[in-house]
């Protein structure tokens, strides 16, 4: 994992380098993670521009997208996907920032039941971005959201363990956000649709805890058979799953 240190953003990174369970390894400029694009600086553009990157893929909600906007990467050829993973109805903005922002620190099992309906209730959405990351006409591809690490982790989450990402890295990957959790909140604050309900939450209510994503693993183990069985009950082939094993594995 490598961090990709822009002006605009501040969590964002490149999944290479992780272990694979048969002792391989990710690729690097195939896959980053990235909290919310809206900052980016010029300067910004032509990093992610000179790391390969030729696909978008913006899981907010669409209210999030239409009340802050188009991005500055949108004035570039790289081509934006909207797939909204709270697709559902929610009321007012509160319920709105919650269901984006969830409190990690909600208590046991709290996290898992947002996680495993991101899945539930956009199954199209999530099998999308599955095909994109697995598409090499793509490019680098950049997932991202609000934070960078609850909806952009579970897609993250469910493609490296696809192609046999050992979970222990899957979940390292997951924490790794972590590091950089106070720059994140810094940014949400001066954001006005986020800062109001953000003020209301310590720093640690944003920590993501290794167990919320082993609880969404085991879940996807218990209800869906494995990781497998989960792509296949929303519609993602097996030849989607061999194309994204040859992306992303050396």
């Amino acid at each position: 994992m490598t961090w990709v240190e822009l002006e605009g953003a501040v969590n964002v990174r490149d999944v290479g380098g992780l272990s694979t369970v048969d002792g391989r390894t990710t690729r690097h400029g195939v896959l980053l993670r990235s909290d919310n694009l809206q900052d980016l600086t010029p300067n910004d553009l032509t990093v992610l521009l000179e790391h390969g990157v030729g696909t978008v893929l913006d899981l907010r909600t669409a209210a999030e997208l239409e009340i802050l906007g188009p991005g500055p990467l949108r004035q570039t050829s790289v081509v934006h996907k909207h797939l909204d993973m709270i697709p559902h109805g929610f009321d007012g903005r509160e319920d709105l920032v919650d269901r984006a922002l969830p409190d990690e620190s909600a208590g046991e099992h709290a996290m898992d039941h947002y996680y495993i309906d991101y899945v539930q209730h956009a199954p199209s959405e999530v099998a999308e971005a599955l095909r994109v990351i697995a598409n090499p006409a793509s490019g680098a591809v950049v997932v991202h959201c609000a934070a960078g690490k609850d909806r952009t982790g579970v897609v993250v989450a469910l493609a490296l363990s696809l192609v046999g990402v050992k979970r222990s890295d899957v979940v390292a990957d997951y924490v790794r956000t972590d590091e950089r959790i106070a720059a994140v909140r810094d940014r949400l604050l001066a954001t006005p649709l986020y800062a109001e309900y953000q003020q209301q939450r310590t720093l640690d209510a944003m920590r993501p805890h290794a167990g919320n994503m082993e609880r969404f693993l085991d879940r996807v183990d218990a209800e869906y058979g494995g990781v497998h069985g989960l792509a296949t009950s929303i519609g993602v082939d097996e030849e989607t799953v061999a194309r994204l094993g040859r992306r992303l594995i050396s």
